[in-house]
């Protein structure tokens, strides 16, 4: 573990914020486990219970290296609202605030910079329904068109309008980005369109690709909407946080 990590205080807080907290340092450990950081670059970031404020990343830190107790505490501009030997990326928080803001059940919200998403955004078709991976969250995707670094606050409009009521949202020439009602339901979205995106961009490697069939595609896509949330929290969520336990618990710390 780092210095900066190991003189890391933990927090005053309600036992409920001291839960997100230690949910999302574990997505964090698990966007570096899964290979999808981009050194210090993209945020997850989750709303504190019964609050305005939210929890993201301290900007310099490594994803492998952050801990429930090194994440900072911001209000919806992404001002500091406790002490933190840390910056925040003002930038990266101008996408999350737009959703959090605009979205009751956006409370966590996970955005990336991975090679396939970032390839996928680059393609002027988006996501293609050819995989089951795909098909299961292509019916929940929205688009929104490249601005440039997110630094102009008038962006989360438009962010917002792109987004609708989607839950999964393909930036343009830029990456990825999910949410959900906990933190475990914008992972498991996450995970689905990477490797959705993944595998699209080995398909297309190989020639020509076919779609899945058009009835097909919509089953797949119902048993999804009613079964993924219960999966990823009951069942796959607990299992990833086994897995870190026995690699590395400091994420808890």
């Amino acid at each position: 573990m780092s210095t900066a990590l190991a003189t890391a205080p933990r927090p005053e807080c309600s036992a409920d914020e001291w839960a997100v907290r230690v949910d999302l340092a574990a997505a964090y450990r698990l966007v570096a486990l899964h290979g999808w950081d981009d050194l210090i670059f993209t945020h997850l970031s989750v709303r504190v219970p019964g609050s305005d404020s939210f929890l993201i990343n301290p900007y310099g830190l490594l994803f492998e290296e952050i801990t429930a107790s090194s994440l900072v505490k911001v209000d919806v501009d992404g001002n500091k609202l406790e002490e933190s030997p840390w910056p925040v990326n003002p930038a990266g928080f101008t996408i999350h605030s737009a959703v959090h803001m605009s979205r009751e059940d956006a409370h966590c919200v996970v955005h990336l910079h991975t090679v396939q998403g970032q390839a996928v955004s680059a393609q002027p078709d988006g996501l293609l329904p050819i995989t089951q991976t795909a098909l299961q969250v292509h019916h929940d995707v929205a688009y929104h068109d490249f601005e440039g670094i997110a630094e102009d606050l008038d962006e989360r409009e438009r962010i917002v309008r792109d987004l609708d009521d989607k839950s999964l949202l393909v930036l343009r020439n830029h990456g990825t980005l999910t949410v959900g009602e906990t933190v475990a339901d914008a992972w498991l979205r996450m995970y689905m369109l990477e490797r959705a995106c993944e595998s699209q961009i080995a398909a297309q490697a190989g020639g020509a690709l076919l779609e899945a069939p058009a009835e097909a595609g919509a089953r797949t896509a119902a048993i999804a909407r009613a079964g993924l949330p219960v999966v990823g929290r009951q069942l796959a969520w607990p299992a990833l946080l086994r897995r870190l336990d026995r690699l590395d618990p400091s994420y808890r710390d």
